[in-house]
């Protein structure tokens, strides 16, 4: 019995120990600095970008044949490399990269609008290699956006760069292969719209119409034309200012922010229009009483009125 020993440890235990262990996926150091980006197109749901990304490398791997997986247009792209054969660093770390220029897709969340912020993101992934054989690994040694910056119309608060698998539910249609999963290298610029965009052009024409508005309950009792006038005014006004904002924005099956800001606008001077009418009738039953007690009535409602606005603008912020 003892002599099957060996026998067993031979045939099922060595064969174990000499299995090799699963290889490292090749690191690459990853890193984009950001020349230019125009044409930020909501609409469209898209902008250009004009860029160098760069790659640090040990291994037989090359990093170089890339594909932007948000990109648009792929037959307007411009890349240029910038050494034909990759160059050795003096501590033999192979290194290249190239520049690039091209539209890129974004989709735009405009729910928090004119307050919305955004990510635009430039995601590149390798054509052939999966995330176990080659894995790209953000480089935060340099800086990622070129001196003098700047994006009309635009605060940009931040840069980042991250590195994540980014998994394909599909095998696209290689019989016999699993799901495939790529090391996804993105660059991400945050910006947002400046506050003096919200406050000086989108609510203060809005309140200038609010207070004229409501101006109409301090108008004295017995003219009832100017006091129906104001709110009728206002509430054209009203329409017209919303159109001027959404006209520039896309076609979204929801309400954004100023939209919501505009509905209580719209319940506030309905709620004027319903208090000079119902002022009116009750001047026209009993002139000599009711006037002074509907004129100081209405007084207080506007200030009332002004400051349950006014909350409910903050809340909705």
């Amino acid at each position: 019995m003892k002599s099957f020993i060996p026998i067993l440890v031979f045939v099922f235990v060595l064969p174990g120990l000499s299995l090799p262990l699963q290889a490292e996926p090749q690191p690459v150091y990853t890193s984009v600095y950001l020349m230019n980006l125009y044409d930020l197109n909501i609409n469209e749901y898209s902008y250009y970008a004009d860029f160098y990304v760069w790659f640090h490398w040990k291994g037989e791997l090359d990093p170089m044949n890339i594909e932007f997986v948000n990109s648009l247009e792929k037959w307007g792209f411009t890349v240029e490399p910038f050494f034909e054969e990759h160059k050795v660093l003096p501590d033999d770390w192979l290194y290249n990269g190239m520049r690039i220029e091209g539209r890129f897709y974004h989709p735009f969340e405009l729910g928090p609008f004119p307050l919305d912020k955004h990510a635009l993101s430039i995601q590149l992934e390798h054509v052939d290699y999966p995330s176990d054989s080659l894995v790209y690994v953000p480089d935060t040694s340099s800086s990622l956006l070129r001196a003098g910056f700047i994006l009309p119309g635009w605060e940009i608060y931040k840069t980042s760069m991250e590195s994540h698998t980014h998994l394909y539910e599909t095998n696209f249609g290689e019989t016999g292969s699993g799901k495939a999963d790529f090391s996804n290298f993105s660059f991400y610029i945050h910006l947002k719209r400046p506050l003096s965009y919200f406050t000086l052009k989108l609510m203060l024409p809005l309140l200038v119409v609010i207070l004229a508005c409501l101006g109409a309950l301090f108008i004295y009792p017995t003219y009832l034309d100017a006091r129906v006038s104001l709110p009728i005014g206002g509430l054209l006004s009203c329409v017209f200012l919303q159109q001027s904002y959404s006209s520039a924005l896309p076609d979204v099956g929801y309400m954004v922010l100023m939209d919501k800001i505009y509905l209580l606008s719209y319940l506030l001077i309905a709620l004027i229009m319903l208090n000079v009418m119902i002022s009116g009738n009750r001047m026209a039953r009993d002139p000599d009483r009711n006037i002074p007690r509907i004129y100081r009535g209405n007084k207080w409602l506007a200030g009332g009125l002004l400051v349950a606005y006014l909350l409910g603008v903050v809340l909705l912020i």
